[in-house]
């Protein structure tokens, strides 16, 4: 006799004649992609060219000793690495007097030329090493013990201390242009949002958490590409509108409750979907009830790809006419199995899951301006995870903020295309 458990996965595992009938027609499977050939290197990089030749004796033939002509060439290319190098920028600032004031005793003014204009004054950190920190830290992880580490390598005595003031004090100074990116962002019809953990060691609470607002693309596109993160010692409702200040647009979200407290429309995730449904799959190499739902997602990202690069009244029309038939045959079945599969079960929870979010996700297909998913936040996010997992934790909430707007106007600068480095040193010298 079967045991308890294998009678209830039967109601996962045993397909009917409508399942059946949906997977007959599964989604197209992807070409395989030719393999890459290697890339050529960078045109502008500068190239030091290295003759090779053969040795006088040997420019004779082999044969019948007659000397050997040039007929051509081959040639082929490495990278070299320069180390990167520091220098002082040594500023002198003359000084001038008057003679004659001095010859009849009157006291003379010295007059010099006013100190330039810096980031932070009366430290030795231009905008470029500033930048440099900056980009290590936050572009690629690497914490300022480290840095120090490396610094004090080339014998450049330079404490994490004073770094981590510099940072707080570049924060400070970009803070107007965080502030700007932030009215802008929330002048789009549509936008993306996401939050993550974040460990504050003298916060009021354990577990802090970086909040993510985001709109366009995460390159180079016709629209508006701004990511910026938001600080908050919470993870309520309240920390959502308050940085919304009242937008009123689309906001695509994941299944977090918090963000129906604000005036956002919100569009639902179908990856967060996917995921559910995947779970509920987990091991099995059978085919499964859950395999008709996941059909019937490849169909739908399937047209999203297909129509990627189409106008936005365009993807409203395709969508309108090839997704959502397969829509509402995805809302049915799971309409039809939430009564059948025990809400407790992985696939009941994704049913259940999926349906408490179905009204929110089918709103994609009324606006061709509109994802399908989340993705586009959950792609701004990774760096900023990626980079957790290096330096751990912030020690203060002012330490933090200052990620917040550093970590936004990185992410910024790279969904532009644009080189970070050259980037925040630049709006360091304004």
């Amino acid at each position: 006799m079967p045991g308890a458990g294998e009678v209830f996965n039967e109601a996962e595992d045993i397909l009917d004649e409508h399942d059946k009938a949906l997977l007959a027609t599964s989604a197209s499977v992807k070409k395989e992609k030719a393999k890459p050939k290697r890339r050529p290197l960078p045109a502008q990089l500068p190239r030091i060219e290295v003759v090779v030749d053969l040795e006088e004796d040997d420019k004779m033939c082999d044969c019948c000793q007659s000397p050997l002509h040039k007929m051509g060439e081959s040639s082929s290319e490495a990278l070299e690495f320069v180390p990167a190098h520091i220098k002082v920028i040594k500023t002198i600032r003359p000084k001038y007097t008057c003679r004659h004031c001095e010859r009849e005793g009157i006291e003379s003014v010295v007059k010099t030329a006013l100190m330039p204009a810096t980031a932070i004054p009366k430290s030795i950190a231009t905008p470029s090493l500033l930048s440099q920190i900056i980009m290590c830290k936050y572009q690629f992880g690497l914490p300022l013990y480290r840095q120090e580490t490396m610094l004090g390598d080339i014998a450049i005595e330079l404490s994490r201390q004073t770094m981590s003031s510099w940072m707080l004090r570049c924060a400070d100074l970009l803070s107007p242009l965080y502030q700007r990116l932030k009215d802008v962002l929330l002048s789009q019809p549509v936008i993306h949002g996401d939050e993550t953990p974040l460990n504050v060691i003298n916060a009021d609470k354990a577990t802090s958490y970086m909040w993510l607002y985001c709109c366009g693309d995460d390159k180079p596109s016709k629209g508006t590409n701004i990511v910026l993160f938001d600080y908050h010692n919470s993870r309520a409702g309240q920390c959502a509108i308050d940085f919304l200040d009242g937008y009123e647009g689309y906001m695509h979200v994941d299944g977090y409750k918090a963000y129906e407290q604000t005036n956002a429309t919100l569009v639902a995730c179908l990856a967060h979907m996917r995921r559910k449904f995947i779970e509920a799959k987990g091991n099995n190499k059978k085919t499964v009830k859950a395999d008709v739902v996941l059909n019937l997602i490849r169909k739908l990202y399937g047209i999203e790809q297909a129509i990627k690069d189409k106008s936005h009244d365009e993807k409203f029309k395709i969508r309108q006419r090839k997704a959502k038939p397969i829509v509402d045959e995805l809302y049915q079945w799971l309409l039809k199995h939430k009564d059948k599969i025990p809400p407790k079960m992985a696939l009941g929870e994704a049913i259940t899951y999926a349906i408490n979010q179905f009204e929110k996700f089918r709103r994609y297909l009324d606006d061709g301006r509109l994802s399908i998913d989340n993705n586009r936040a959950e792609r701004a996010i990774k760096p900023f995870v990626i980079g957790r997992k290096n330096w751990l934790f912030s020690n203060t909430c002012n330490g933090a903020h200052a990620s917040a707007i550093l970590y936004s106007l990185i992410e910024t600068a790279k969904a532009n295309d644009l080189v970070v480095h050259d980037y925040i040193s630049t709006c360091l010298q304004r």
